[in-house]
């Protein structure tokens, strides 16, 4: 039997009924790994040992009747989410050979759950990049097309999902890195509404847009993880103390009297025209379904690229800081002086694009500029805020393109900083305004000789996650 390519609900009555165990869906899934990553590149770390673990404590919860819904489950983790013992790289040479000594929150609840960790996800560095071209430890590729990126930064986790070397994965998304990846390599994937999934053991990248959600094979998964992942945490200051985390209570209910706005700011100038027409027929389908949609517009969207890339490079820059060679990461060796060590330590420890953002960042929070850049960035953040409040109270949700274009080539724009910042067009917005979005394929288009996956985005108001679900489950019914 192919357990690799089962969805969780699939996987988790097989275990209830004793037709597999967890410690054999756990080797499955590692030799599911050892056979096909080496072409495609989705783990930075394969952690054969703590999987097989977990597996033995999932069996013993299935012996003992505390299953949940993830017991047993195996499952990608994105290597900027802290896991003891394991290592976490964030993609760069700074954090290399760090070991967490403790977990994330999001670890914790998994464990508690009873999921099977097979290991950890590459990523851009630092989780800043679009493509996971930015990764300073490897390269991955495009399940679909080898030739193409996976999307990023949480390339890794989205390309595992889709190659059937897990069934799910753990994804962050900071402007748009776990539904530009979903969308590109065709599968489901969640940001949930800021403070809903605690950010405790997330190595930080921008604090106020940071957000943690899961990746799936199709929507009912993606409710049941993000249920298991979602809590208040004291330890997270930004944790929200009380919301309803019955995400999958809506699933399987009609459309009927649902309104879904289509602003038309997300259709124009640079949207690929297979792009556009692929979310339009999912419009239609969801209006097949009982939903109205309805054009809107929505202009202060213009505002979210440049007030998006002001605000998370100055909050990188600040949490950036704390790589300096002296506590823990990678330290330069041949220094005369503190003062020598920082700089060499951060210039060889940090790649690229990292050390881009964080001297915008410093650029923008500096003496003379804060006005000009950083607090009128703040402004546009509010105004784009005020304007999704506006609309949600017309509609249940908008209906967007994930990305503009479908998967590019490897190499296609990795040295140009602007087209790959354009990449983020439709996805950033969401961050701004703290909102939950989920990314739901809708079909391939054909490009460089390769069919190559598009999704379809639904944004909602702050804890409308629920009603997200109903939406995109009833497109993937219509679909299957």
């Amino acid at each position: 039997m192919e357990y690799a390519k089962m969805n969780i609900a699939e996987l988790s009555a097989l275990l209830r009924n004793r037709e597999v165990s967890a410690k054999e869906l756990a080797a499955d899934a590692l030799q599911a790994i050892a056979e096909t990553d080496g072409n495609i590149g989705a783990y930075l770390t394969v952690a054969e040992e703590e999987a097989y673990r977990q597996a033995a404590a999932a069996d013993e919860m299935l012996a003992n009747g505390t299953a949940g819904a993830l017991t047993g489950i195996p499952f990608a983790m994105k290597d900027n989410i802290c896991t003891k013992g394991v290592r976490t790289t964030c993609a760069s040479k700074m954090l290399e050979n760090w070991y967490p000594v403790y977990d994330a929150c999001v670890t914790e609840r998994l464990k508690a759950a009873g999921a099977v960790m097979l290991g950890k996800t590459n990523m851009d560095e630092f989780a800043m990049g679009s493509s996971t071209e930015n990764s300073a430890l490897q390269i991955t590729h495009n399940p679909a097309s080898a030739a193409h990126v996976p999307g990023g930064s949480s390339g890794g986790s989205a390309a595992a999902v889709a190659a059937d070397e897990c069934a799910f994965a753990i994804g962050s998304d900071t402007g748009g890195s776990i539904r530009q990846p979903a969308s590109f390599c065709g599968v489901v994937g969640m940001k949930p509404t800021y403070g809903t999934v605690s950010r405790y053991g997330l190595v930080a990248y921008a604090s106020s847009f940071d957000q943690i959600g899961p990746l799936t094979k199709n929507v009912a998964d993606n409710a049941a993880v993000l249920e298991a992942i979602s809590c208040h945490d004291r330890r997270d200051s930004t944790s929200l103390p009380q919301f309803d985390t019955a995400y999958s209570s809506l699933i399987g209910k009609d459309l009927n009297g649902m309104r879904i706005g289509l602003p038309k700011e997300y259709f124009g100038e640079g949207i690929h025209p297979t792009v556009a027409k692929l979310v339009r027929d999912a419009a239609q389908q969801l209006e097949k379904a009982g939903a109205v949609l309805e054009e809107c517009t929505l202009p202060a969207v213009s505002y979210a690229l440049p007030a998006y890339y002001v605000l998370c490079c100055a909050e990188a820059s600040s949490n950036l800081a704390r790589f300096d060679g002296i506590r823990y990461g990678y330290r330069a060796q041949g220094v005369e002086d503190l003062d020598q060590l920082y700089r060499k330590t951060r210039t060889e420890g940090f790649g690229r694009e990292v050390r881009r953002r964080i001297l915008l960042g410093n650029y923008v929070l500096s003496a003379g500029y804060y006005d000009a850049y950083y607090k009128k960035a703040q402004q546009a953040r509010t105004l784009l805020i005020r304007a999704f409040a506006d609309l949600f109270g017309k509609y249940d949700m908008l209906l967007t393109p994930v990305a503009p274009t479908p998967a590019y080539k490897i190499g296609e724009k990795s040295s140009d900083p602007m087209q790959m910042a354009l990449g983020d067009i439709c996805t950033v917005p969401v961050n701004l305004g703290g909102l939950p979005a989920i990314s739901v394929p809708c079909g391939t288009a054909e490009e460089d000789g390769a069919n190559l996956p598009v999704g379809f985005q639904l944004i909602g108001p702050a804890f409308s996650e629920a009603k997200l679900y109903q939406a995109a489950y009833a497109y993937e019914s219509a679909n299957k």
